[in-house]
């Protein structure tokens, strides 16, 4: 039966209907002139769609590189008017709904004293970006600024790079979090490791699954003062429980 019915589909096709499956014709063989005629036009015609599509992906980044240049001077001064609000940063992190899922209580602590974020792109814009943290002199590391990098190598493969923290004695955050995960493995066949931030800040390698990088890049760093605000939102929209 299943011959029959490619058969019958050849026949319908208006193309040889003596072709068989393993014949080896091409498409040509099996669509009649005038078909084969517009699928080619076709073909052509989406050729020139493509390049134009190439033309303005390549537009669209120029226009983008240059925006970039304009935006900066606003967000250095949205940075410098944050600066008068204290807990800014660790509020608007401890607000967003992705951001707030990595943070533990000690962290949280520490976070409190991030005064600057900044995330820039490279010249370049297909080559990477980079996202600095500032901090103001605490008790944890030494650090005034961290920072987490996303380069193409020369093979144009993706990876990153952070700042090594230094922390103070008995403050590495990291290895607080490793210890308590060991003690949470005993007695688990599959043990749960999560996420914390410094661990993330201080993972290397392939960025490409980065969900954290880029919620800060595209959704916490373009408009900040929306986590910032959450709370007061929901209560003016009456979300507040009663």
């Amino acid at each position: 039966m299943a011959s029959t019915a490619k058969k019958s589909k050849k026949e319908g096709s208006g193309g040889d209907i003596s072709a068989g499956e393993d014949s080896g014709l091409s498409g040509k063989d099996i669509y009649n002139p005038e078909t084969q005629k517009a699928l080619e036009e076709i073909d052509s015609c989406q050729n020139d769609i493509d390049a134009l599509n190439e033309k303005a992906s390549e537009e669209i980044l120029k226009v983008e590189q240059k925006y970039n240049q304009l935006r900066k001077p606003y967000f250095e001064k949205r940075n410098n008017i944050i600066k008068r609000i204290p807990n800014f940063w660790i509020t608007a992190f401890i607000n967003h709904p992705q951001i707030s899922t990595i943070l533990d209580e000690d962290e949280e602590e520490c976070l409190h004293f991030l005064t600057k974020v900044e995330v820039e792109e490279f010249e370049d814009i297909k080559s990477g970006y980079k996202i600095a943290f500032h901090f103001d002199e605490n008790p944890y590391f030494e650090n005034k600024v961290l920072v987490k990098e996303f380069h193409l190598d020369s093979t144009g493969d993706p990876y990153s790079k952070s700042t090594a923290i230094t922390w103070k004695d008995d403050m590495d955050l990291t290895a607080k979090k490793k210890s308590a995960n060991l003690k949470g493995k005993q007695g688990r066949k599959r043990p749960f490791e999560p996420r914390s931030f410094f661990s993330w800040y201080l993972q290397e390698g392939d960025p490409s699954a980065d969900d954290i990088a880029e919620i800060i890049k595209d959704d916490l760093w373009p408009n900040p003062l929306q986590y910032f605000l959450v709370p007061d939102i929901e209560v003016e929209n009456g979300i507040e429980e009663e």
